[in-house]
Parts: structure tokens; C-alpha cells; sequence
């Protein structure tokens, strides 16, 4: 270990000189040492005292405040304490300190937290300001720690990045466990996201994220998906449900009595008891044996039932019928609403109704033909009356618009035409901070959102916007709240163990990963490595093959073979010996799943590691260590299958990352950035047809197009490179030309094509092909590939945005942005920022009409284009 220093652990009065430790390794042994920074003369002076022949695993230095001073020293089997006048020490489990957090400002009390994520409480004893001893407590389980921060009365944040992060409670007694630890509060952390893939497992055409997320005991597989998770708190069996509301038993309860749950040819109520639980009921004055198309309180303690037949008028306090409506003959109502004393419903043939309702009494007083029929109602009181509205809101089939009529008189005041081919489901008439707006929410799940003039009707602004509620699906009625993630819903499936790759099948209906487990003894720590095989529905898993001692899973994929039917699990896999600085062997496993069991098929010796497996022309193409390797699927006599050996291509420091398309072959190197390799049918050969000469170490590559290329790199860059297919020369068709440069700011591990959004036929975004990559911090991002005209209007945008949002502390976008490594730091280029390009969405409207003047562009335009681009993601 290199010399490893800590902040100053005392100033001298006269304020020229610091001091600090540092430990020393030599020859495997381990000393600290303490230096003296003399200010004046910037330079190191021997220190007062010193400390040889530590734990050999110390790592770790906590500076301890005066007035005790010293420092505590945490090895892998000791902890010590050492000033110079005391030097005290205490044999501990064996364990790999990561993370600690001082209790109290003297500083003698901190928390540990070791790779287990096991919570240690270490106390300094002393009398006055004489160190006496050291003494440690086991405390209990958390995450596994990168940070630990005391906040106070006994409430600790546990930061990870191996995990989700934590906020704990230490309890003065013990649980029946013996845990001092309560977990109060967990923050989701998707990182590191080592490996992912993209499935569509409800088969809806929505893409879903499943990762290899945590490390450690913290491992986990993650499903990410678009929409909101409910955590529920009742449910009950109803199949068919077509709708749902919640009434009063009268009109100043402050809660609601009765959920309303309509099916196709019956309506029932259900109703919460004393014991808070969900009965069934009855309202006599309802039709229960019909569908509600719509429910409301009313005023005078009366509620309203619309049905496709009529409006029933029913008592709130004696439940009987006072008044009804009904529709004319060969009119059935389609859609309706209402609010405390005015009703507006739609029948066949475009007619749309307004009621009032009086103390017992149904009147109509307004009816017009439109000339389409009419998708979705609103009629929400915004004004100072909060039972009566002077507009109302209607959603139209056939022309995809929204328009405002006046009330009571039902004329036309605005038409809106949203475009596309998506029909609006649901309008709101409501109020935001004193603002009256429109809401509208089209069949797609996209809202719009527009300032509306109370007075004029008027729509202008066009935009995109998204605690207890009753949620119908399928075959169940489920009660709950929103979480707090409302754009992705995140389930986390528990490993215990680190899952390292993964990959999906679908004729199979299964996932297999490649896991390790660290398995701990009182005497060493092991690793033991797996393929597992998971139900793709339940996650459990159905089956297990244990890799060898030292072998441990790099790469996997499901594929098929020429002339062969079945679909396997192809397994690479490396030999990790203590003694080699890289691998000399490895395996490639060829895996069949027979009744939920994975059966070996075949197995291939490598002279490496199989960094990466691809299905290629129905072969198998394996890179290893610096080797792509083309296998054949050959049929032996007895009936069973072999991978043969067909041929290679040598030429790369170690070739990690691979991907094909065609005969083309794309590869990320340790170091030599992108190379492209071309295979050659007629010949049975691989050749290099062109390469990156920049010095890029690889963490990630992908096929764009079939002359484009994605890379990402250790410093946390992105770039494209471009065949030139079409040069002059031999020299510039072997030179792949850098054409896009982008600092991320993240480590990109895997980049798969995919979105996680539904592709709309109507939509622009739907043509637009996306790549998704996740990262070590756990980010999940989105690269789009625009068209270019789209990318100039964007660029421009993004270029005007700049000025208008100034980065955190005042950063440059621009620099920030800029891709830099070791060798070089470039402007970007060819890259867009999304996340700032969206943020226009949230400025104010004087900001936005900033940025339109600067474009020449309409704001409504802009947010139009701008909504466009959100539909990616």
C-alpha cells in the first residue's frame, strides 16, 4: 500500500505548522508514521511520534479531535489506538472496515461499518484526557456502508453505494434478534448497475430495465419500469371492474363513506365499518342492476347515479329515489360528469346534455348536437362558488380536440385540436397557486396541460406536465398510496449475493445470471460462483449450476445454432488464480433449460477469460483475453453437440466489449479504443477492415447504424466513430473517424438498444431508435439518435438554454460537457443534453418567451417540440 494521509489531527498555537499520519508499507508490513507541514517553509518535518509493525490490514486512519488527539488505526483483525503517550489496542472479528462516522463531538464514540455491513460501536475510555482502553460493541445489520453520518438523538444516515442507502434508529434494547438497529426510512440506489437487460415481460410492448444492481450481500436484480408503484393497504376479488368512485354519507362529512364499483350490467357499494374494513351495502334509491358511468355528491345531502338509461336523484340520509332523468329512446348516455349542482353528460349521435340540480328535482336546461361524438367531460367548479361552474370541458372523437363551452348556454368559446391520432380520455377543469388550468389526458398516458382565460375561455400555453386512491385492474380492487418515485416504479428482488451478468429468455420464460456469493468463516472469506436460472415472472430460483473453485461468469447470452431448433444459454467464464495477473483459462458452457432445470450440453476450454459471447450467423463468437474467437455448432456421431473452433483474429491488448451486425463485428478494447473486424464467408476468416487510433480505455460499445459506432470510456466519456466506407484511400478506409465527443459524467457499464417506453405509430418519437445504458452510480440513461434536422433545431435550443440556466455554482455547461482525458480536453460535439434541453418544460412563462424570441419560435411550438423529445423516455 502507498502512502495514505488524513486531515491535520491538531494546529499548534502559533498557526505554521500541521500535523498528520501516514502509514507506510514495507516488505508487507505496516507502520505509521506522523509528520509536522511547516507552513513557512512548505515543507515535511519529522514528527513526534511513530508506531512499526501495525496489523498488516490496517487501511484505515480516523483522526480523533483534542483534547484526547491520537488516532485510531482500523486493521482487518486488530483496532489501535496511538498518541504519543498512549497506545492501546483490541483484537476484533476479521473484517474489512469501510466505512465510520463519529458519535460525539469529543470524539470518543464512532460507528464502524464493515464489508458485511455489519454496525460496530468503538468507545475510546478515558478518565479526563488519559486514554484508558478501547471497547466495541456489535450493534446489528445495515447496508453495507460507504458513509456513515450521526445525525442526532440516536438517528444515523447510512450512505451506500453497494446498496440502498438507509436511515436507522439505535435502540437502547436489543429486538428478539439482538439488534440494536431499526431501519426507519430506505432510499433506492440502482448502482452499481453492473450488467442489465430489456424485456417486455407483461407482453404490452413496453420495455422493462432488469439489472444486476448493489455488490456484496447487497446485490440485487432491479425491474425498472415507466409508471407509479401503489403500496397497498386493501384489497378485495371483483372481476370486471369498469369503474370506480367515492361517496358521502353527507355533504359536509369531511370523509368519504362509500366506494361505488361498477361492472358491465351491475353496479355494488362497498362501504369501511368500525373495524376499518371493506363490506358490501346498498343504496336503495341506486340501480344496481345496471353500469354506472358516473357517481357524485350533490348538494342538499342528495347523490347522483348516471346510468346509460338515465340520471337518478337519490337522498344521502334516507337513500330513496327522489327525482329522475332519462335519456331519449335510442340515445343511450356514453360519457357523463358532474359537480354539486350541475350535471353534463353525452348520448349517441353527438348530443350533449345540461342538467341543474334543485332540492329534489332534475331540470334540464340546455341540450346541443355536436358534430362528433364525444370522448370525455368536465365540468369543475374554479370559481368562487365552489357548487357551480360557468365552463365546461369536452373531449372529442374523430378531430382529437378539446373545446370550452359557456354554462348554462353551451356556446362553443374554444376549439383546441391536439393532433395525432390518440383521443383525449379525461379533462380537468382546475386551479394551481390561484391559476386556472386544462388538463387533458390522452389514451397513450401523455397529459397536456394549458392556461385557461376564466373569463374568455381561451387556451393558451400549451404544455406537458403528471394521498390515499382506488385503483381497478384486472380481477381486483386495490386501495393504497403513490410511492415516491412517479416517473419509473422500481421492484427490488433480494440476492444476497452479487449478480454479475444477465440475460432473458423468452421461449423459455427465464432469466440466468452469473452471481457470486461471499461466504465468510471464522477463519477466511470465500467466494463462490453461480449460474442461476429465475422464473421471469416469480424471480425465484429454479435452478442452480455451481461454477469451479477460482471460475467465476463473465459473460452470457441465450442463443440459437444453425441447423439446430433448440435455444441455450451459452456461459463464458474465466479461471481467476491468485497467482496470474490475467487469466490463462476458461470455459465456455453451453446450457439447455429441460422441465426449469439448466442441463450442460456441452463445455469448451479457453486458453483465457470469455469476456464477451455473441450469436453470430447462427455460430458463436467469443472474445477472449485478446482473441475473437469463432466457434462452430458441429453435430458428432453419437448424436451430441460441440463447439469447433473456426476461426480468429489476434490483434488486441484484451478485447472486453463485442458486438455484431452482419458480418460486421464491433470491438471495445482494454485500451485501443474501437476496432472494426469483418467475416469473410467464402475465406473462414475474421480481418480488421478498420480502427480508432486514439488511446481509449473501453468500459462499453455499441452498433449504432451500420457505419456508426457508441463508445464509452474510464473517464467518463462518450464518443461516436464512422466507417469511411466511401474514402479515397486504403489508409482512410482503416481509420474509424472520431465524429462525437461528450463528457457524461458517469462510468458506463452496458449499452442495450431498447426504450422503456410504448412506440406510438402517431408519434415522431416512435421512429426514432434509442440505446439505454446503465451506470456504475446507478444511473439509467437514454441516447437518442435524432434526425438531422430535428438535432439543429435542438442545438440551437440547448445553445439559447445555456444562457438563460447557469449551472450549479455557477459552472459552464460548456465545460462541464466537454469531453477531457489524460491526453486531451475537446469541446463536445454531436451530442445533445436532453436533461437540459427538457428542463424548458419547468421555466417560467417570461423565461420561456426569453428563449422562443431568441429562437424565433413560438413558446407553444417550442414545448410542443420539446414534449416531443420527453416521449423517449
Amino acid at each position: 500500500m502507498g502512502s495514505t494521509a488524513i486531515p491535520p489531527i491538531s494546529t499548534r498555537g502559533t498557526g505554521d505548522v500541521l500535523k498528520s499520519n501516514k502509514l507506510v508499507d514495507n516488505k508487507d508490513a505496516r507502520h505509521v508514521k506522523t509528520y509536522e507541514v511547516a507552513l513557512k517553509d512548505k515543507d515535511f518535518v519529522e514528527g513526534p511520534w511513530s508506531q512499526n509493525n501495525l496489523d498488516n490490514g490496517a487501511g484505515l486512519l480516523i483522526p480523533v479531535p483534542m483534547p484526547l488527539g491520537g488516532v485510531i488505526i482500523i486493521g482487518e483483525e486488530t483496532i489501535v489506538y496511538c498518541s504519543a503517550t498512549a497506545f492501546k489496542a483490541i483484537p476484533i472479528r476479521p473484517s474489512i472496515t469501510r466505512a465510520y462516522g463519529r458519535v460525539d463531538a469529543d470524539g470518543s464514540r464512532y460507528l464502524l461499518s464493515d464489508n458485511a455491513g455489519l454496525l460496530h460501536l468503538l468507545v475510546i475510555t478515558h478518565e479526563r484526557e488519559r486514554v484508558t482502553g478501547l471497547k466495541i460493541e456489535h450493534l446489528g445489520e445495515t447496508s453495507v456502508a460507504s458513509t456513515i453520518s450521526y445525525l442526532d438523538n440516536a438517528v444515523v444516515y447510512v450512505g451506500s453505494s453497494y446498496g440502498d442507502s438507509q436511515l436507522i434508529k439505535l435502540n437502547l434494547q436489543p429486538d428478539a434478534k439482538g439488534s440494536y438497529v431499526e431501519v426507519l426510512e430506505r432510499y433506492v440506489n440502482l448502482g452499481p448497475i453492473v450488467d442489465f437487460c430489456i424485456v417486455d415481460l407483461e407482453r404490452q410492448g413496453q420495455g422493462q430495465v432488469v439489472t444486476c444492481s448493489g455488490a456484496y450481500k447487497d446485490g440485487s436484480l432491479r425491474i425498472v419500469r415507466n409508471g407509479i408503484g401503489i403500496n397497498e393497504q386493501a384489497s378485495v376479488e371483483l372481476q370486471g371492474i369498469k369503474g370506480l368512485w367515492s361517496l358521502r354519507s353527507s355533504t359536509n362529512d369531511p370523509y368519504d363513506t362509500f366506494l361505488v364499483v361498477s361492472f358491465i350490467s351491475e353496479t355494488r357499494i362497498l362501504a369501511m365499518n368500525m373495524d376499518d374494513e371493506l363490506e358490501e351495502t346498498e343504496i336503495e334509491g341506486f340501480d344496481a342492476q345496471a353500469q354506472t358511468l358516473f357517481c357524485h355528491n350533490a348538494m342538499h345531502d342528495q347523490l347522483i347515479q348516471v346510468t346509460a338509461n338515465s340520471v337518478r336523484l337519490v337522498s344521502s340520509t334516507s337513500w330513496e329515489l327522489l327525482d329522475q332523468w332519462n335519456a331519449s329512446s335510442g340515445f343511450s348516455v356514453n360519457v357523463a360528469t358532474a359537480n354539486a349542482s350541475q350535471i353534463l353528460l353525452a348520448t349517441g349521435g353527438g348530443h350533449l346534455v345540461y342538467i341543474e340540480i334543485g332540492n329534489g328535482k332534475l331540470v334540464q336546461a340546455k341540450h346541443i348536437q355536436m358534430e362528433y361524438e364525444i370522448s370525455c367531460l368536465d365540468i369543475n367548479p374554479m370559481g368562487e362558488n365552489s357548487h357551480y361552474s360557468s365552463l365546461a370541458a369536452v373531449g372529442m372523437w374523430t378531430d382529437i380536440s378539446v373545446r370550452i363551452f359557456s354554462l348554462p348556454s353551451l356556446e362553443l368559446l374554444t376549439k383546441e385540436n391536439l393532433g395525432g391520432e390518440i383521443i383525449p380520455r379525461s379533462v380537468l377543469l382546475c386551479k394551481f397557486e390561484g391559476v386556472s388550468y386544462l388538463l387533458c389526458a390522452l389514451g397513450d398516458g401523455h397529459l397536456f396541460n394549458f392556461l385557461l382565460n376564466k373569463s374568455s375561455g381561451e387556451l393558451s400555453d400549451r404544455k406537458k406536465l403528471s394521498n390515499s386512491l382506488a385503483i381497478a385492474k384486472e380481477g381486483e380492487l386495490s386501495i393504497g398510496t403513490i410511492d415516491d418515485i412517479q416517473k419509473l416504479h422500481i421492484r427490488t428482488i433480494p440476492l444476497g449475493e452479487h449478480a454479475r451478468r444477465i440475460c432473458h429468455q423468452e421461449q423459455s420464460r427465464t432469466f440466468a445470471i452469473c452471481s457470486l456469493k461471499n461466504c465468510q468463516t471464522i477463519t477466511e472469506e470465500t467466494e463462490m460462483h453461480f449460474v442461476r436460472l429465475l422464473d421471469d415472472q416469480t424471480f425465484e430460483f429454479i435452478s442452480t449450476y455451481a461454477l469451479d473453485t477460482y471460475e467465476c461468469g463473465c459473460s452470457i447470452i441465450s442463443c440459437s445454432f444453425s441447423d439446430d431448433n433448440n435455444v441455450y444459454y451459452c456461459v463464458g467464464t474465466a479461471y481467476v488464480l491468485p497467482e496470474e495477473n490475467e487469466p490463462t483459462k476458461g470455459r465456455i458452457l453451453v446450457f439447455i433449460v429441460e422441465d426449469g432445470k439448466l442441463q450442460l450440453i456441452a463445455e469448451k476450454e479457453t486458453k483465457g477469460a470469455v469476456y464477451s459471447l455473441n450469436a453470430f450467423n447462427g455460430k458463436l463468437l467469443a472474445a477472449i483475453n485478446q482473441k475473437i474467437q469463432l466457434y462452430k455448432w458441429m453435430l458428432r456421431e453419437d448424436g451430441s453437440r460441440e463447439l469447433q473452433s473456426e476461426c480468429g483474429h489476434h490483434g488486441h491488448i484484451l478485447a472486453l466489449y463485442v458486438q455484431t451486425r452482419g458480418d460486421f463485428i464491433v470491438v471495445g478494447d482494454l485500451m485501443k479504443s474501437i476496432s472494426l473486424l469483418l467475416y469473410k464467408h467464402e475465406e473462414g476468416a475474421i480481418e480488421e477492415r478498420a480502427r480508432d487510433y486514439n488511446a481509449n480505455w473501453m468500459t462499453a460499445v455499441e452498433i449504432l447504424d451500420d457505419d456508426i459506432y457508441l463508445g464509452a470510456e474510464n473517464n467518463f466519456n462518450l464518443f461516436t466513430v464512422r466507417r469511411n466506407s466511401d474514402a479515397a484511400t486504403d489508409e482512410e478506409r482503416g481509420r474509424l473517424e472520431v465524429i462525437g465527443e461528450y463528457h457524461l459524467g458517469e462510468f458506463v457499464n452496458r449499452f442495450r438498444h431498447g426504450s422503456l417506453v410504448m412506440c406510438l405509430p402517431d408519434s415522431e418519437a416512435g421512429h426514432i431508435p434509442t440505446v439505454i445504458f446503465g451506470t456504475v452510480n446507478g444511473v439509467i440513461g437514454v441516447i437518442a439518435s435524432l434526425p438531422h434536422d430535428q438535432y439543429l433545431f435542438l442545438e440551437k435550443l440547448q445553445s439559447n438554454l445555456v444562457k438563460v440556466i447557469k449551472g450549479v455554482g455557477g459552472l459552464s455547461h460548456e465545460q462541464w460537457r466537454s469531453f477531457n482525458n489524460e491526453k486531451k480536453m475537446v469541446d463536445s460535439r454531436n451530442f445533445l443534453d436532453g436533461d437540459l434541453i427538457e428542463s424548458f418544460l419547468d421555466l417560467s412563462r417570461s423565461r420561456m418567451e426569453e428563449i422562443s424570441k431568441g429562437m424565433g419560435v413560438s413558446v407553444e411550438e417550442l414545448c410542443k417540440r420539446v414534449e416531443e423529445l420527453t416521449r423517449l423516455h
